[in-house]
């Protein structure tokens, strides 16, 4: 069949790309050929517009043992054990399809950890939807978090945390990313790689059907009309045969059956045999009458493309078919030898005998495109970062401006959405959904694993630059207050068409933030996804670099978490609070603005607010703790007093000049490099000399206790006084009048 200029655009090529192709094969490609190359250099699955940018990260540690290039990133934790995690997006087919768009990315994470050898023991979640009085939104919504509750529960693994925003710029595109979490022996890490030349490749899993045909390409390219034309291409997950394969891959590695394996997920059969190929230096052949299928009369192109869910491709030696293939039998799995390892270096797919493709694996892989496109400083920049404070009328009823905000949607409890999740299964959830970050009991041992995930997009639409920044110090800084050492980054980079240098410029100059955070920081980053094309009809997302991030806590007195504890103690502000409210959720709820310029971030002041912390915590001095992020310094104080499962306490506030701020400044700038944290009368000398030592200014603002929280400034007097449990009603109610 000829290849006409309609058919190379209906996959995703450029004119230019399809001669490459040319080039490579030395002759034009056939049809499955075509949609081999095009699964395989589309942007999701290429990298080919990111990868100039994803070199600046810090990748290497000395307890780093495995960083980008693998199904999952690794690091070593001590005691002979490792973590693995990584942060996968499902964002375009959560929009078409959002339960199974949903599903099926908590089902494709949790295959790449324990495609590694880990056992999966948590995931969490960054979502971004459109508000919820929008029907469609709504929908979205519901589906979406059905999707994570009923995949995560049934294959038993806890979902403990993550973050939900809403914007009308999400409307369209709403973001659905995931992170696993999982728990190996260090010694017994497994990679995807297809070695020793005459060894079988086996396929175990669910039958291949016609589902999620082009799923990696259309995830590569902006949306349009026609989104129900597009549901084939979304996957059709199982959580029960997914809980299946885990325990037999995992069985089958302790049975050290598997030299290597990979995950079937996005492009499919053709992305794990020719990624495995290129990582041993090898070739592979795959017979595809083999494979097992759930539908009559596929072609080898369907076979080859289709993203069906849960499936596995690995090699094991020649001679263990059998007990392979028999094990998976005694698990309820199918498995076929699909194919064998060859040593020419191309992939080759055969039906039944007949080459119907043959392409060179690294042409698949290592020779792809690689764009270092345009860039532009967006022209709307010099507006939107306008912000004249004088201009803003201050609030006359602060009681009200504390309500509206604690019911904002982004800031409201999200506990009704959580609830919804189980998150003590297993047994090793010792911090759950509500603070901070979560935390995960390591069993064996004394040690446990906070984790978080974290971005503010407002930040980093008004400068990237310094979104990027602030997603990582404040995940760094969740994990802090937490009582954890921060070890390592994963990453979701969300981002709307990388052809329009305006939004290339978001992407590089968000990269520089993150990559000089974390060389500051000293965490590495070890796994990730960028998820590029998040448009419609135009209209691109905010650019939304999503940090995950995992520390270490040595011992369980070490943990520590957000809410107010007992009556009596003393409640210390650590650092400085400055008139910044650019992006601020103040400024949107109470003044219907996006703009002005984000917080500014002193790393090294950042880097002296965790050592205080976790100095503090380590030597028992703190009772509690929590960052001062969204919503600034009162809602961090009415968190404090309203969170957690416990009985709602009160707070008494007296705060001093800060350079005489107003009182909406003081109240809700979200000025960084801060946290509340609480102590015994007899600890506060230890508190402030631990601060002092590393340079943060500590001051002494109140004490726990009452059924109030009151807030006292010394030029007016008491701005706020209000009930907790008024308080805690708004924050709980907001949301969920929407969904009800």
């Amino acid at each position: 069949m000829a290849i006409s200029r309609e058919i190379i655009e209906a996959h995703g090529l450029t004119e230019e790309e399809y001669n490459s192709i040319v080039k490579l094969l030395g002759r034009e490609p056939n049809k499955t050929e075509l949609g081999i190359f095009s699964v395989m250099w589309s942007e999701h699955c290429s990298y080919k517009s990111s990868v100039v940018h994803l070199k600046k990260f810090p990748t290497s540690a000395p307890h780093v043992l495995q960083g980008p290039g693998e199904n999952a990133g690794v690091i070593d934790i001590g005691d002979g054990l490792a973590a693995v995690f990584k942060m996968e997006s499902h964002n375009h087919p959560s929009f078409i399809e959002p339960y199974q768009g949903a599903a099926t990315g908590a089902g494709g994470i949790l295959r790449d950890i324990f495609t590694m050898g880990a056992r999966p023991v948590a995931l969490l979640n960054s979502l971004r939807f459109g508000p919820l009085d929008k029907t469609s939104n709504k929908h979205i919504f519901s589906g979406v978090v059905s999707g994570i509750a009923g995949y995560g529960n049934c294959i038993g693994v806890p979902t403990v945390g993550g973050e939900i925003y809403y914007n009308d710029i999400y409307n369209y595109n709403p973001l659905v990313n995931v992170l696993c979490l999982g728990i190996a022996k260090k010694d017994r890490i497994f990679k995807g790689n297809a070695s020793g030349v005459g060894n079988p490749v086996i396929y175990l899993g669910s039958k291949t059907g016609r589902d999620g045909i082009h799923g990696a390409t259309m995830a590569s390219e902006e949306f349009g009309d026609g989104l129900k034309e597009k549901r084939p291409t979304v996957q059709v997950g199982d959580p029960f045969t997914g809980k299946l394969l885990m325990e037999a891959c995992l069985e089958l590695m302790e049975k050290d059956l598997i030299l290597g394996i990979q995950d079937m997920g996005a492009a499919g059969l053709t992305c794990s045999s020719c990624e495995m190929a290129s990582r041993g230096g090898t070739g592979i052949e795959i017979e595809i009458s083999s494979v097992p299928l759930r539908e009559k009369g596929m072609t080898p192109y369907e076979i080859m493309l289709s993203e069906s869910q849960e499936r596995m491709l690995l090699v094991a030696d020649k001679g263990k078919e059998e007990e392979v293939i028999s094990l998976c039998r005694r698990w309820g799995i199918d498995a076929s030898v699909v194919g064998m390892v060859t040593g020419d270096g191309m992939m080759r797919v055969k039906e039944k005998g007949k080459i119907v493709a043959e392409i060179p694996s690294r042409a698949l892989t290592d020779d792809i495109p690689r764009y270092n496109r345009e860039m532009r400083v967006p022209s709307y920049l010099d507006i939107i970062q306008s912000l004249d404070i004088n201009q803003l009328k201050e609030p006359t009823d602060y009681n009200d401006v504390m309500i509206r905000i604690l019911a904002s949607p982004n800031l409201a409890s999200k506990e009704w959405v959580y609830n919804q999740y189980d998150h003590m299964v297993r047994t090793n959830t010792l911090v759950r959904p509500g603070s901070d970050a979560a935390v995960i009991r390591i069993k064996g041992t004394d040690k446990s694993l906070a984790i978080t995930t974290d971005c503010n997009s407002r930040y980093c639409l008004l400068n990237p630059y310094m979104g990027g920044l602030i997603a990582v110090a404040e995940a760094a800084r969740n994990l802090a207050v937490s009582g954890a050492r921060p070890l390592a980054v994963t990453d979701c980079l969300n981002f709307g068409n990388p052809e329009r240098p305006e939004v290339m410029w978001q992407f590089a100059m968000a990269i520089e933030g993150i990559s000089d955070a974390c060389k500051r920081f000293n965490i590495p980053v070890i796994s990730g996804n960028v998820s590029f094309y998040n448009e419609t009809k135009g209209l691109g997302i905010y650019p939304t670099p999503v940090i995950g991030m995992v520390g270490l806590i040595d011992r369980p007195e070490s943990i520590t978490t957000q809410w107010f504890k007992d009556k009596g103690d003393i409640i210390v502000l650590l650092g400085e609070t400055r008139e910044e409210i650019g992006g601020s959720e103040y400024l949107w709820v109470i003044h219907q603005m996006e703009r002005g310029i984000p917080p500014y971030l002193d790393m090294d002041k950042e880097a002296g607010l965790n050592r205080s912390l976790l100095d503090a915590i380590n030597v028992g001095t703190i009772k509690s703790a929590h960052d001062i992020s969204e919503g600034g310094l009162g809602i961090a104080l009415a968190e404090g007093c309203i969170s957690g499962s416990r009985p709602a306490i009160g707070a008494s506030i007296s705060l001093g000049e800060h350079g005489g701020l107003r009182p909406d400044m003081l109240l809700f700038s979200e000025s960084q490099s801060r946290a509340i944290v609480t102590v015994r009368k007899g600890h506060l000398d230890d508190l402030m000399r631990i601060a002092d030592t590393n340079g943060i200014v500590a001051e002494r603002i109140g004490v726990v206790g009452g059924g109030r929280l009151s807030i006292e400034l010394p030029s007016r007097g008491t701005v706020i006084d209000i009930k907790v449990d008024e308080m805690r009603e708004a924050w709980r109610e907001a949301i969920g009048i929407y969904v009800r």
